[in-house]
This record gives C-alpha cells, sequence and structure tokens, in this order.
C-alpha cells in the first residue's frame, strides 16, 4: 500500500495546530541509520487509509519527493472526541531487520464445525490479533484461523494454529494464548407440568344453610 508524505521544516505545539487548521497531519518516521525525519501528510487521505486493515499490519510504500522508502505504521494519537488525527509515528524497515508486529486473524469456517452444527456449543474469539515476530520479506497481512475442525469443549490455542513461512507468535513466557473457546451450552429443561390437584382441594366452599 503506497501512500505520499510531506517533508515537515516547522517543528512545535504552535507550528503541528497551525498544520492541523490547513488540513494536514504532522508525522515523524524513524529507525535505521537515518536520523528521524519530521513530516506531514494529507489528513482526509490519511483518514481513510486509517480505515482499511493493510494500513495497520502490512509494509507501507512511502513517497517523499519522489523518492519511495519502506515503513511500518507505529502509534496514531487520536482526538479524544473529534475525527481528527493529531500525530502518527512511522518506522523505516530495512532488509535483514526483525519485525515485532500486532497482526489481525481472519476467522472462517465456524458455522460447518461440529462444535456449532452438531453440539451448538457457545464459540467465543477471545482475541482478534497476535503479536508475531519475522522479516519484513515473511510479514503477513493476515493470519487465517481455521474453525471448521471445532469440537465439543476443546478450545483452540496459538500453537494449534499453521503460521505463515517465517512467521512465529511471541509468547510470554510457557503462555499459551487461547484464541477461541468453545463452551457446550446447558440445556434447559422444560418445566413439568402441574400434579393433578388433591381431591376436594380449591373445589369451591359449600354455604351453610341460612338459619330461621
Amino acid at each position: 500500500m503506497k501512500f505520499t508524505a510531506f517533508e515537515r521544516s516547522k517543528q512545535g505545539t504552535g507550528a503541528s495546530r497551525r498544520l492541523r487548521i490547513t488540513g494536514r497531519t504532522p508525522a515523524i518516521v524513524y529507525g535505521g541509520e537515518t536520523a528521524p525525519a519530521q513530516i506531514e501528510l494529507d489528513h482526509n487521505d490519511l483518514w481513510h487509509a486509517l480505515k482499511k486493515e493493510a494500513f495497520h499490519a502490512s509494509i507501507l510504500d512511502m513517497e517523499i519527493n519522489g523518492t519511495t522508502s519502506k515503513v511500518l505504521l507505529r502509534n496514531v494519537q487520536m482526538h479524544p472526541f473529534r475525527q481528527l488525527v493529531l500525530h502518527i509515528d512511522f518506522q523505516r524497515v530495512e532488509v535483514g531487520t526483525k519485525l515485532t508486529m500486532k497482526v489481525p486473524l481472519h476467522f472462517s469456517g465456524q458455522e460447518t464445525s461440529p462444535a456449532f452444527k452438531t453440539d451448538n456449543c457457545l464459540i467465543t474469539h477471545v482475541i482478534n490479533e497476535l503479536q508475531i515476530t519475522c522479516s519484513p520479506a515473511d510479514l503477513p497481512e493476515f493470519i487465517a484461523v481455521d474453525l471448521s475442525a471445532l469440537t465439543k469443549g476443546v478450545s483452540l490455542h496459538a500453537s494449534d494454529l499453521t503460521m505463515p513461512k517465517g512467521v512465529k507468535v511471541i509468547k510470554r513466557g510457557t503462555n499459551d494464548p487461547v484464541i477461541v473457546s468453545v463452551v457446550v451450552q446447558a440445556v434447559e429443561e422444560a418445566p413439568a407440568a402441574d400434579a393433578a390437584p388433591a381431591a376436594g382441594k380449591g373445589a369451591p366452599a359449600k354455604k351453610a344453610p341460612a338459619k330461621k
């Protein structure tokens, strides 16, 4: 995915505020052996790009003054209540470096799994992204998760996934994150029919004869 950036000469809070008034967003690109560069982007183009999953989870082609370089989106600072991007950070991508990224998960096959189709289990997507490490050339836009083999009471963990070539999941110690949980739903029993009322119970009481 490609986008256009522009060099930014003025820095500071006041300069950034004036820049936003003109419809531009201040940004920075850092990493590698080159010094961090102050840049700016068209806010409307950036706003639409941020709605695309690929802009968050793939290597981007950034063009400045006719020169293209590889970068990754690293941080977005949003206004607390307005639809406004205040600042954005990019990291340069160089050959030979290892990347650490959070990549989205794309789920499929849930409706055809035995857990869903036959056993009426409750299937919950516990997490929707995984932190991985890989080289720039191996970075996937997403990781496919096939749920068609889910069975009753057996949850899906990170270790159960088939990872793309060169991609490894980052785990914390021995932790094996749960990706999808499968829980058997309790079946409510129909209430039993009320027992027949005892003989005489509920029958209208007979009135005593009036005294003369």
